[in-house]
């Protein structure tokens, strides 16, 4: 080894602290990689829910600058029994249909639930990403607008048209993000 492949401490701590910029291409397997990790989180807080309904156990998590801010998942209002408690969908036992009639549900959806909980905690949700296991409907859809929500990244569709129509309006940036596994 000569002396100009030796590099002295300056040079290293030069190398180390110096602001190297991403390409387009690292920036964005950047994002991916923190996407999929909130997405799957998300899906960790969805199995919370005491939903009883086939493929409604829904998570959100919202995050801003890569920090969680507040999470939410579909079940009933403190103090009142959940489905699962009561052994029953109110919803399966008058056939109605999903994405239709969320008014009719003991559950607060999981968007409203994480909206709620940054409410009580004093925390603007405004240019967050909230990370949901499925498509908002259409109630939440308006809901994350109005809270600033920026980024909608989720894994599942949902049977609501009208909410794609709403965000296809919005200044929103959704984002599908299917599940590895399917």
């Amino acid at each position: 080894m000569n002396s100009e492949d030796v590099k002295t401490f300056e040079d290293i701590l030069n190398d180390c602290v110096s602001e190297k910029k991403l390409s387009p291409e690292e920036t964005a397997k950047k994002q991916a990689k923190w996407d999929r990790r909130f997405m799957d989180l998300a899906k960790v807080i969805g199995s919370w829910s005491s939903c009883v309904r086939a493929n409604r156990q829904v998570g959100s998590v919202i995050v801003r600058d890569k920090q969680i801010i507040s999470t939410g998942y579909n079940g009933a209002p403190v103090g009142i029994k959940s489905c699962e408690e009561k052994g029953y969908c109110m919803r399966d036992k008058l056939s109605i249909a999903s994405g239709t009639r969320a008014e009719m549900c003991f559950s607060a959806h999981s968007e409203q639930n994480a909206i709620v909980q940054a409410a009580k905690l004093g925390i603007s949700l405004n240019g967050a990403t909230i990370y949901v296991t499925h498509r908002p409907c259409t109630i939440c859809t308006k809901l994350l607008i109005n809270a600033g929500i920026k980024r909608i990244v989720y894994a599942c569709g949902y049977p609501d048209e009208f909410a794609v129509k709403i965000l296809s309006q919005s200044d929103v940036e959704i984002v599908e993000l299917p599940d590895e596994e399917k």
